[in-house]
């Protein structure tokens, strides 16, 4: 399966504050202007700080989330959706084809509900099945391909681990046979060990029925892992995205470089060579001038805090927001 599904250009997701009577409206700008292709069958990772923004851009690709202006189209071959514009029957299709895996499969999970029924639950909500007999084949159907016992159907979650959980997490959002699926830090609340089956398993139902990811971590380890490009978001904005192998090897942002200098080493003789950011992310209710990471970059100059660069051709498939990125990368 080859062409884009998701293309978003120029998106930007905002939100209104409540400011004082007679003062200025704040507005948090969440997501500000980014434009982005997400090819059919491939696993696309999304890195960043905690507040970056990385969950409110998944959740606007679901429409859980408003979009304030730009474009963002979904289509798969059958259908093309404008997706800030969808509403009605439209969206309610749209929601068959894209579905999200959450991060704490202890909160996700009503425990009030047996495996099956909660597995069941879209099936019933769309109407996508005539009869409990349909809705329990597809069940097992997928409990098998994400390695749930048949027997376990009649359970209810608090008799599982978080492996196990997240198992059941991923089997309700495949239920609805969608090509799109946003997974969001989907293995971080997971011991080391059962994030690399629960890793192997997302890789191999991705191959089995051709889906495409929205990998939003922060690990970036894990990204390493599983992922095919990657696009690194600071404070609402996209700063790199390339195909991963290339952005471990060469990559071209000082932010980028940051992150990557953090990933801790398996050998015991390596004292590492991490860079320290100074400071936290900038409030995106009132973010810096020029580029929105110089408060904190060691290579900021005057145009650095003037003028914000944009996201420009550093490689066939290498993106980069940065003006001095030629001269730190020689």
């Amino acid at each position: 399966m080859t062409g884009t599904l998701i293309s978003t250009n120029d998106l930007s997701v905002h939100y209104p504050l409540r400011g004082k009577l007679f003062g200025p409206k704040l507005v948090v700008r969440a997501i500000e202007s980014v434009t982005i292709d997400i090819q059919k069958g491939s696993f696309f990772g999304l890195v960043g700080e905690s507040g970056s923004g990385k969950t409110t851009f998944g959740r606007a690709l679901l429409r859980a989330a408003p979009i304030t202006r730009g474009k963002a189209t979904y289509s798969d071959g059958e259908v093309t959706y404008d997706l800030p514009s969808l509403k009605g029957d439209e969206l309610k299709d749209y929601r068959k084809r894209a579905q999200l895996i959450f991060q704490d499969p202890y909160a996700a999970l009503s425990p009030r509900m047996t495996v099956r029924d909660i597995i069941a639950e879209p099936l019933e909500v769309m109407g996508l099945t005539s009869s409990r007999e349909e809705t329990d084949e597809r069940v097992r159907t997928i409990a098998a391909k994400c390695r749930i016992n048949l027997e376990h159907l009649r359970r209810f979650p608090h008799a599982f681990s978080g492996g196990q959980r997240q198992r059941i997490s991923i089997a309700r959002a495949l239920v609805s046979e969608p090509q799109f699926i946003v997974a969001d830090e989907s293995v971080a609340a997971l011991d080391v060990s059962i994030q690399a089956d629960v890793l192997n398993l997302l890789k191999s139902i991705q191959k089995d029925m051709g889906l495409t990811f929205l990998f939003i971590s922060h690990d970036l380890s894990v990204v390493a892992h599983t992922c095919d490009h990657v696009a690194v978001m600071y404070l609402g904005r996209l700063v790199e995205t390339a195909p991963t192998r290339e952005l471990f090897a060469a990559p071209r942002h000082p932010y980028t470089k940051a992150l990557l200098s953090a990933i801790p080493s398996l050998d015991p003789d390596d004292q590492g060579n991490a860079q320290k950011l100074e400071g936290e992310i900038p409030s995106p209710s009132n973010p810096p001038p020029g580029c929105k990471f110089n408060t904190r970059c060691p290579h900021a100059i005057d145009i650095c805090r003037k003028e914000e660069p944009k996201l420009a051709k550093s490689g066939l498939e290498h993106d980069v927001a940065c003006h001095r990125w030629q001269e730190l990368t020689d």
